[in-house]
């Protein structure tokens, strides 16, 4: 899953979000989290797929995310599967994103999840939406880079 030697543990990865957008910028941040929350995480029960975040009142939100209830646990301790998460960024990482989100219209979407050091972060990538051409456009070139190596590779 992760490198070995890092202390990384990838738990999550959002494929789609880097179809769906051209990522300008990334973010590390820590995810504000319950603890039957975490034991999910540990336990590989996220989906970022349909997730974004928003910059609220000067601080940075994790919305939509779907964390699936701990099973080995009661249902009194869990938590909602999809409620609204506190991200951990320093002021001036925010300052720049509200900046940037306003002005530019540019998007914020988790582009993974791991375990670093035994703390939950997230990566969050500023994108740009791409329209449909931009989007066939990728897959032209990703097809004719396999063909490249494939030609490569035989002589």
């Amino acid at each position: 899953m992760g490198d070995p030697g890092t202390g990384i543990k990838m738990v999550s990865d959002n494929r789609q979000a880097r179809y769906l957008y051209e990522i300008i910028e990334t973010y590390e941040a820590g995810v504000e989290l319950k603890g039957t929350e975490v034991k999910s995480i540990r336990a590989g029960r996220v989906n970022l797929r349909d997730g974004y975040a928003l910059i609220r009142n000067g601080e940075a939100w994790l919305l939509n995310v779907h964390i699936s209830p701990y099973q080995a646990s009661g249902q009194y301790f869990n938590h909602d599967p999809s409620r609204t998460r506190k991200l951990l960024l320093h002021r001036k990482e925010i300052n720049k994103l509200i900046g940037k989100v306003e002005q530019k219209g540019l998007t914020l979407v988790p582009l993974k999840m791991y375990f670093k050091g035994g703390l939950v972060k997230v990566v969050i990538g500023l994108g740009k939406g791409k329209k449909v051409h931009d989007k066939r456009e990728t897959v032209k070139r990703r097809q004719d880079q396999r063909e490249m190596a494939r030609a490569m590779k035989r002589y």
